[in-house]
């Protein structure tokens, strides 16, 4: 690989090692040309080599491009996801006895709603599964709004429900990047069969294919009734803040401290996702094209599928930080007082 770049977008790809293994979006893979374009040592170290046997170009290398830090700043609360459900998915529900696939509602990456009602009251915790693993990939779990885990593919496969019969029972599905070789067979995305509570397969579903780019890009910023919000905000929820640039705009790293897992749109484009909390990747490169220069404000749009940090902050930096094993003191909130542990490494660069 003499050049990788960066999975922009959901443009990653994923890897079958044993299990599911979803590439990270930096795509920088230790190369001779970094993420941003810049040269590296081991270009030189590959030209030392190719020297001994043939001539090299003449003349210099370009510098590495300028980078600049910035922040840090801080979010604020836009709503939760299922506050925005009617513009996300203008055109309404697909109704199917049993859950469809991505494919089968032409939905063809990010997120779709799956949506059904609890048909009795279920007192005590109840395990809540699908079988035959067929969360694909990630499940953010939902009771009347109220967040009560993941399921994902291949690693946590059951978790605990209780509510009462009419209760709305909500799951967010994620697809985090389709098999880009390899075994090569289809990698169908969603809920691949009916989940099952306690004895009960749950039944008619409304699916919401959601639109997430459109609304970041053109519906932003709304002004929605304050509901009430819990102080710890969990689940799938919106937070965004705007920034001027005040010298030269430059390339940057965005650093996401304390956040857990996600997906970030600079100005509208959609950046990548994020997973701090996982690693190892820990910052996401930011061309200089995507900032506007100074007297124009920038927008920075966060969706936080599981947890908000205690300061809800981000932060600028001028080198990226790729593999949190060997930057374990960047492992950090902005708050001093505040630490968070880095779960094993789940995320492949191949």
């Amino acid at each position: 690989m003499f050049h990788g770049g960066t999975n922009f977008g959901y443009w990653n790809g994923a890897d079958e090692k044993g299990h599911f293994l979803p590439i990270t979006t930096s795509y920088d893979y230790d190369a001779p040309i970094s993420e941003a374009g810049d040269v590296t040592f081991k270009l030189f170290a590959l030209r030392n080599v190719i020297s001994q046997f043939q001539e090299i170009p003449l003349g210099p290398l370009p510098p590495p491009s300028p980078k600049m830090m910035l922040g840090p700043l801080t979010l604020h609360l836009d709503g939760y996801l299922l506050d925005f459900l009617h513009l996300l998915c203008p055109q309404g529900p697909i109704h199917s006895i049993l859950p469809m696939t991505f494919e089968a509602v032409k939905q063809d990456r990010g997120f779709m709603l799956y949506r059904t009602y609890l048909t009795h009251t279920v007192f005590e915790p109840t395990q809540f599964w699908v079988p035959n693993n067929g969360i694909h990939d990630r499940a953010y779990v939902m009771v009347d709004g109220v967040f009560q885990g993941v399921l994902e593919r291949n690693t946590k496969h059951r978790l605990f429900l209780t509510g009462k019969m009419g209760a709305k029972l909500d799951i967010l599905l994620e697809n985090m990047g389709r098999l880009s070789f390899g075994s090569n067979y289809s990698d169908f995305k969603g809920l691949l069969q009916a989940p099952i509570l306690g004895q009960t397969i749950l039944t008619q579903w409304l699916m919401f294919p959601l639109k997430v780019d459109k609304l970041v890009k053109w519906s932003f910023p709304l002004q929605l009734l304050k509901n009430s919000h819990p102080q710890t905000p969990s689940g799938p929820i919106f937070y965004s803040t705007t920034f001027p640039i005040l010298d030269s705009v430059r390339d940057t790293f965005l650093f996401l401290p304390g956040w857990t897992k996600g997906q970030v749109w600079i100005n509208g484009f959609n950046l990548g996702r994020y997973w701090t909390k996982r690693g190892p990747q820990q910052t996401l490169y930011v061309p200089k094209p995507l900032l506007f220069p100074r007297g124009v404000l920038n927008k920075i749009t966060l969706l936080e599928l599981e947890n908000v940090p205690p300061q809800p902050q981000i932060q600028f930096l001028d080198s990226p930080i790729l593999n949190s094993t060997l930057h374990r003191t960047y492992i950090y909130s902005l708050s001093a007082d505040t630490r968070s542990d880095s779960e094993p490494m789940e995320l492949s660069g191949h």
